[in-house]
């Protein structure tokens, strides 16, 4: 039994910021039911290659982008263009205690499928609504996409090489983070307004907006900027507040040094055969260290080219403070300490008996995640969520027929 086992969710999103939130939910065990376009469904279902592999090697059709977020849910395929489309999933919003939606702001309303109209029909729904500017404001019925709100959030303001660097520039982070940070804040809105509903007996409309999430993201870099009225600029792969804090390049590779905190630069810099330097009043302290960034980042790289960054980490590490080479993805899923801590698993395909993704970082003593199915195909489980809502078996067959819904066709 999941943490919220129990609860069941209508899933109205596509792409990332929403699907991201639900398949939290339903790693937690909510039950998950994904309504999507018959034919067409999730855009991302189409956004390939690569593909998943069917169990001889040949691409299977089912975008890996897909399948990265949208594992133990369930699909049914409706056309919400219809009248009868509509009507089925306000039918399915009364059995549910929470829906996600992504649509632009307002446009659900023309379906009967704005929270307004279901909070009259199912007082206790909690609607989440995800968009990239929020509900209300000047740009509320705008579009709004994870690279452009990294650009106007100021998070690629901040990140990439300093001006006057080789490759210098705002750069976009290699993951869509707005996307994936709203849809972990909108899981955390999701249950305090079901945590609210325990109190109060009623559901409540959850206003997630990407920008939003962009902005309070900033963390350390916007109270920088409240307290100074400069605007933090690009550091590279240094820290705006630490220092020694960054990438270092040894004589074979590059590799990093998280130094914290004063003691930590003591040790780091006894383990590296420099005990002298703490000792200049240049670099005593953190403070003098920011002040004087050029110079003891100067000293290091220089020693560092002396040897090799496995001697390096080797060193460092015995002292305890943190330092770590730069894996790509294939040498980080295969590190020692993510396959103990069970970060990859293997969810049984139709296609691929022996699927694997990276599982969840959630760790919970009592009620565990639990992976019971992989992301599912289009329509997959249209018959058995609307007959278990009374659909009788002649209306499935007419429905069909009438592009109004779509069942899969099991292999």
């Amino acid at each position: 039994m999941g943490a919220l086992s129990g609860i069941r969710v209508l899933d109205l999103s596509r792409v990332l910021a929403g699907p991201w939130c639900s398949q939290v939910l339903a790693d937690l065990g909510a039950e998950v039911i994904k309504i999507e376009r018959p034919g067409v469904g999730d855009d991302t279902r189409g956004w390939g290659p690569p593909y998943m592999k069917m169990a001889d090697g040949s691409d299977s059709g089912e975008a890996s982008y897909y399948q990265s977020t949208n594992r133990n849910k369930l699909s049914v395929a409706v056309n919400m263009a219809t009248e009868e489309g509509q009507a089925l999933v306000r039918a399915l919003a009364c059995e549910c205690d929470v829906l996600v939606e992504n649509y632009k702001a307002g446009s659900l309303a023309k379906f009967g499928l704005d929270y307004a109209s279901l909070a009259r029909i199912n007082p206790r729904l909690v609607y989440c609504s995800i968009t990239g500017f929020g509900q209300t404001g000047p740009r509320a019925e705008e579009p709004g996409y994870d690279f452009v709100i990294q650009g106007m959030g100021g998070l690629m303001s901040i990140t990439g090489e300093k001006d006057g660097v080789p490759g210098a520039g705002p750069q976009k982070v290699g993951v869509a983070v707005s996307d994936v940070m709203t849809g972990l804040y909108s899981v955390i809105a999701i249950q305090a307004a079901l945590l609210a509903r325990e109190k109060t007996g009623r559901g409540q409309h959850c206003d997630m907006a990407l920008l939003d999430v962009q902005v309070a993201t900033l963390g350390n870099q916007s109270q920088n900027y409240l307290s100074t009225g400069r605007a933090p600029g690009r550091q590279g792969n240094a820290h705006v507040n630490i220092v020694p804090y960054q990438v270092f390049r040894a004589s074979d590779m590059d590799f990093i040094i998280a130094c914290g905190n004063d003691s930590q630069f003591v040790a780091l810099c006894e383990a590296i055969e420099l005990p002298d330097l703490p000792k200049d009043p240049r670099f005593t302290r953190n403070a003098d260290r920011v002040r004087n960034r050029d110079a003891i980042v100067g000293l290091l790289s220089e020693h560092f080219l002396k040897g090799s960054a496995e001697q390096w980490v080797e060193r460092i590490h015995a002292v305890k403070v943190p330092v770590g080479v730069i894996n790509d993805i294939g040498r980080a899923l295969a590190e020692p300490q993510v396959l103990a801590r069970d970060m990859l698993v293997e969810i049984p395909h139709a296609l691929n008996p022996a699927f694997t993704m990276v599982g969840s970082p959630v760790k919970l003593s009592d009620t565990p995640v639990e992976y019971q199915r992989p992301a599912p195909r289009l329509g997959e489980h249209t018959d058995e969520i609307l007959s278990r809502m009374g659909v009788s078996a002649e209306r499935l067959a007419a429905l069909k027929a009438d592009g109004i819904i779509e069942q899969l066709e099991q292999d």
